[in-house]
């Protein structure tokens, strides 16, 4: 019995193949390999699972299924074969000759492994030839290095080719079997710093995608020495070594997602040790005073990117555990820094900012009550333990303190002001002399009147207090601050043009003082990014956001201060952008509700006269106008931690909304927004992946995809467009998905393979089914575009579906546009296979009438369609040809042809003419004299 459904499944395996179905293949082939013990049964199963592999690009399985087959019977071609195919994909060229050498020998007149051998044979001269030159390459470049006489040009040359090399598989591998990471070593030793950046750079190179190089140099280089190099006060160096230290902790944590291959596969390395430790030098850099600004922030950077875990769906949370516990205090420490104050660190701009960010990616990422309660509880001792009536500058650090966390996990942050003393030290430091106090308890007044309940309580006690030191500060950093505070308290209604906390024209005059202190290039840029925070909250209110986009000077003061070094300003700006383009979610107005509202004497949210779809239009337009592009396209490089999820989905928005009337579309791509939108529709959070996409395929639909997103770019644009054809998507978002995709399967087979490889073909194919006309006419104009890739053919060559027939009966609908569409797949499919011509015959009755419908379009493009398509079935089979031409066809086909060509029916009566030529060769019919 068991040997029987063993058999039965290999049929049913056999049937999902040729379905192309290679995932139900596969289940049903290893089904039937726990329940035969027949060796001839066996061997076929494990060699038609290794065709599986082929196909799915799972080449590791494919090798190993297929030898199981070479095991049983040693002479079995078609497993040798497969083996030699998967081999080939895994980089091992040598064995993989040895197997077709093999083939060739049990079939010595098969073409296909004569052309495979002579393939191979190429490929490992080639891999050879390489290896000996990169050999004695590698051996050059390090004399030309380590040569002092040597010319400044030769060695820089030397240097690039150096990091060149490290970045190749191969160039990597001779580096470092060639003694290379001793002589990098003593690159480094020189301590001139282009050889270092050089050696470092070779390194990272090294170190990508490959484990156990990754380990090695790491023991040989030694973390000590890596963070010493990170903590320089040299900008260029920081970096180039927190690039090095991410490669390594990608390759130890198997991050790097390239397929290891050679002896690669075989080891089996304990890399925990090694990331604890480079977490905890990590940890200790942040609290050292021999550490630059710089060298703090790519710490900061790399414990943001490493540390909480991506998925939170992962169970296992040791790594923020072992942080929580062993750094926290020390990630406490940078966050409560206070410039002014003599004992601070070394920070830069964004110091303070990327600690904060960090203390909120730690706390998102526990998992219960019991580890949160800790958490806090360690915030809670770390700031009480400052609070000392002798000593003002450790009370300004507590304050400084909450204020970083509540720029954090706010929900800790506000636990903490409850704390007894936080509140009232706040005010005692208001009213201190000192301006560096004044500095701190403003802003953490600012951070802590966030929700609208804790900002009507600081109204109600603070406001007067923020006013009295606005008139009697002399300092302008204190006085845009409290400015910005009073700012943030006035726009606690939001949007709500019918809730102000302030009087009429209140808003309009603190805007107006942002935007000048904005434009005041003679204050510093630390303090003038405080005048966009303030904007950030008054761009709520239309009036502001009218006057502001209005007034360009400051416009563009704001995008040259997103373009700065300092980080912690995108937030504002991409809030503020977001406020004047109104791509905010606005819940919709239930007119029943608003009525019962009113009934019962509540408040209903009023809509301002100025968010109106006109104004907001004339916005977008000056705004585009002022360069916001160049900006946002600056903005969404920025490579840290600063720029977080929100504030991407924030910039996705803002694009979206500049997207919106094609007409600037073309601006758009001219100044970079193509390019800068992939990187958001790739990364940050499920809202901002979708607005990026969305963005993209507006894009995507009306511009040429070669200047839009140029070079290998526009491939990335493939996989954000295929996730818009989800059926969870609204109908706009799948239309212009399908014009996106369209575009590009217009310009190159490349384009249309990655398409098909991406899964999109299921879905396009179920918008064709869609009731909604324009979704259905765009799904069948991709399809058209489609049907050129040989696999897509294969997929209506396949038997058993009804997609020839679908394509058949919309060339039938009334739409011609949809029938054009239609009908340009099935000139396409019925020129490529014959076999497509006598299956468009068979799949419904009404084949005939629809294509003689078609060549009596009064449409000239369908009608074309339809006469190539005829062409095509008069050409493919006589039998088909006489049917054609015993039927009403053969008197359309005259008449066309007979009609005079003029410059527009040309095609149409040549395509006729050819026709018929094909009739009288078989002998239908006679030419008249």
């Amino acid at each position: 019995m068991a040997e029987a459904e063993a058999a039965q499944l290999k049929e049913e395996g056999n049937r999902h193949f040729q379905l192309q179905d290679y995932k139900a293949a596969t289940k049903s082939y290893s089904q039937a390999l726990k329940l035969t013990k027949d060796k001839a049964l066996l061997a076929t199963l494990y060699r038609n699972r290794a065709a599986c592999g082929l196909k799915m690009e799972s080449y590791a399985q494919a090798a190993s299924d297929a030898s199981r087959a070479i095991d049983i019977n040693s002479a079995d071609i078609k497993a040798l074969y497969r083996r030699c195919q998967a081999l080939e994909h895994l980089g091992k060229l040598d064995q993989a000759f040895k197997d077709v050498q093999r083939c060739a020998t049990l079939e010595p007149r098969n073409q296909n492994f004569q052309e495979t051998l002579r393939r191979l044979n190429t490929s490992i001269q080639e891999q050879l030839r390489v290896q000996f030159s990169t050999d004695s390459r590698v051996q050059t470049m390090f004399e030309i290095l380590l040569n002092e006489n040597s010319e400044a040009d030769k060695r820089e040359k030397a240097a690039n080719n150096l990091i060149v090399l490290g970045r190749e598989e191969a160039g990597a591998e001779r580096i470092f079997q060639s003694n290379g990471v001793a002589l990098l070593l003593q690159l480094m030793n020189t301590q001139r710093p282009e050889l270092v950046l050089a050696a470092v750079r070779t390194l990272s190179g090294m170190c990508s995608g490959h484990r156990a190089r990754a380990t090695a140099i790491l023991h040989a280089v030694c973390i000590d020495r890596i963070c010493s190099l990170m903590a320089l006060e040299n900008e260029e160096m920081s970096l180039a070594v927190c690039n090095l230290l991410q490669a390594i902790i990608d390759s130890l944590s198997g991050e790097d997602k390239r397929e290891h291959r050679g002896k690669e596969e075989a080891l089996v390395l304990d890399t925990k040790k090694d990331l604890k430790q480079i977490t905890s030098h990590l940890l200790d850099m942040l609290v050292s005073k021999k550490v630059s600004g710089q060298g703090r922030d790519q710490a900061l950077n790399l414990l943001n990117k490493n540390v909480p875990r991506k998925d939170l769906s992962i169970h296992d949370n040791s790594r923020t555990i072992y942080v929580v516990d062993n750094g926290l205090r020390k990630i406490l420490k940078v966050v409560g820094q206070v410039p002014d104050l003599p004992s601070c660190l070394p920070l830069t701009d964004n110091t303070r900012m990327l600690a904060s960010i960090l203390i909120n990616k730690l706390y998102d990422d526990l998992r219960c009550d019991p580890e949160r309660d800790h958490f806090r509880k360690i915030c809670e001792e770390y700031i009480t333990s400052k609070f000392d009536p002798q000593d003002m500058d450790k009370n300004v650090n507590a304050i400084q303190t909450v204020s970083g966390i509540l720029q954090g996990p706010f929900d800790l942050g506000n636990q903490l002001l409850g704390m007894k003393g936080v509140m009232e030290m706040m005010v005692a430091l208001c009213g201190s002399e000192r301006e560096a106090d004044q500095l701190v308890a403003v802003e953490a007044l600012i951070h802590a009147s966030t929700k609208l309940s804790r900002a009507t309580f600081i109204i109600t006690n603070g406001v007067t207090l923020l006013k009295q030191i606005y008139k009697t500060t002399k300092n302008e950093k204190i006085k845009i601050r409290t400015l910005v505070g009073l700012c943030k308290l006035g726009s606690a209604g939001g949007s709500d043009y019918g809730l102000r906390q302030f009087a009429e024209g209140s808003t309009e005059k603190l805007a107006k003082q942002c935007r000048k202190w904005l434009c005041n290039t003679a204050i510093d840029t630390r303090t003038r990014r405080w005048a966009v925070e303030g904007l950030a909250y008054l761009t709520l209110d239309a009036d502001v956001k009218d006057d502001f986009v209005q007034d360009i000077p400051a416009l563009q003061a704001m995008f040259e201060l997103a373009k700065t070094s300092d980080k912690t300003i995108l937030y504002s700006v991409a809030n503020t952008l977001v406020n004047c383009t109104n791509s905010y979610d606005v819940k919709e107005v239930v007119p029943e509700l608003v009525q019962l509202a009113k009934f019962s004497k509540q408040h209903v949210p009023e809509e301002h006269p100025k968010d109106k779809k006109d104004f907001v239009d004339l916005r977008v337009k000056r705004l585009l106008k002022a360069g916001v592009i160049s900006a946002l396209a600056c903005m969404v490089k920025a490579d840290s931690a600063i720029l977080t999820d929100q504030t991407k989905e924030l910039l996705a928005r803002v694009f979206l909304a500049l997207c919106d009337n094609p007409k600037d579309r073309g601006t758009i791509v001219a100044q970079g927004g193509g390019k800068a939108l992939i990187p958001l529709a790739l990364e940050g959070t499920d809202v901002g992946k979708v607005k990026a996409a969305h963005g993209l395929a507006k894009i995507a639909a009306v511009s040429n995809p070669d200047i839009a997103f140029p070079g290998e770019r526009v491939y990335e644009v493939v996989r954000p467009l295929v996730s818009l054809l989800d059926t969870q998507r609204d109908g706009l978002q799948n239309y212009e998905a399908l014009l996106g995709l369209t575009n590009l399967s217009g310009r190159s087979d490349k384009l249309r393979q990655k398409i098909f490889k991406e899964k999109a073909l299921p879905d396009i194919e179920n918008y064709m089914f869609e009731n909604h006309d324009q979704l259905r006419q765009a799904a069948t104009e991709c399809m058209c575009n489609m049907v050129l890739n040989k696999e897509v053919q294969e997929r209506f060559l396949a038997d058993g579906n009804d997609r020839l027939k679908l394509v058949v009966l919309l060339c039938g609908e009334d739409d011609h546009k949809l029938q054009n569409a239609a009908a340009g797949a099935l000139a396409m499919l019925t020129a490529a296979h014959k076999k497509l011509c006598l299956k468009m015959t068979e799949v419904t009755t009404q084949w005939l009438e629809i294509l003689q419908r078609l060549c009596l379009h009064d449409q000239l493009s369908v009608q074309h369609r339809g006469l190539v398509i005829a062409h095509n079935l008069l050409s493919a089979d006589a039998e088909l040809a006489r049917k054609l031409v015993e039927s009403e066809l053969l008197e359309i086909l005259t008449v066309v042809g007979k009609q005079e060509p003029d410059e527009k029916r040309a095609a149409v009566v040549q395509t006729a003419r050819e026709c018929l030529i094909k009739c009288m060769d078989y002998g239908f019919i006679k030419p008249v004299s």
